[in-house]
């Protein structure tokens, strides 16, 4: 493997890591203000969503750096999501409420699913080939 997807890993990693701390908190907050019949999906879908979006903006600026088309982009990444977020939410609210688990730890092994899911998404279907192709013009004026 080269250093440079090594580094990029890694970025992606620490990105990640502060989009799940997003999700956590904004979940826990979210999940005292719903009622107990309805808090861990909706918590989780408005938790993912805000993650999502605070991530989508790091990696590309940073991670990736790709010359692509950001709303396309953005539609990929939306594209992923359709088919992540009903699974686990429904998933995860029936683990909850039929067998009991603690919705905080149903919440980190769907994100630990989602960070690996959500980098191979991103390397080869949203940025693919066209990772580092952002020009130095283009980083000037991200500044």
């Amino acid at each position: 493997m080269k250093v440079k997807e090594v580094l990029r890993f890694i970025k992606f990693s620490l990105f990640s890591i502060s989009a799940g701390i997003v999700q956590l908190v904004s979940f826990e907050l979210l999940s005292l203000i719903f009622a107990d019949n309805a808090k861990y999906g909706i918590s989780y879908v408005i938790a993912t969503i805000l993650s999502v979006l605070w991530n989508f903006t790091f990696n590309f600026k940073y991670t990736f750096k790709a010359a692509v088309n950001i709303p396309k982009s953005m539609a990929l990444a939306f594209l992923f999501y359709v088919f992540f977020i009903p699974p686990t939410a429904f998933g995860g609210d029936y683990i909850v409420s039929h067998y009991g688990w603690n919705e905080t730890l149903v919440l980190l092994i769907t994100m630990v699913l989602n960070f690996i899911l959500e980098f191979l998404w991103n390397r080869f279907v949203i940025y693919g080939k066209k990772v580092d192709t952002r020009t130095d013009k283009l980083k000037n004026e991200d500044k």
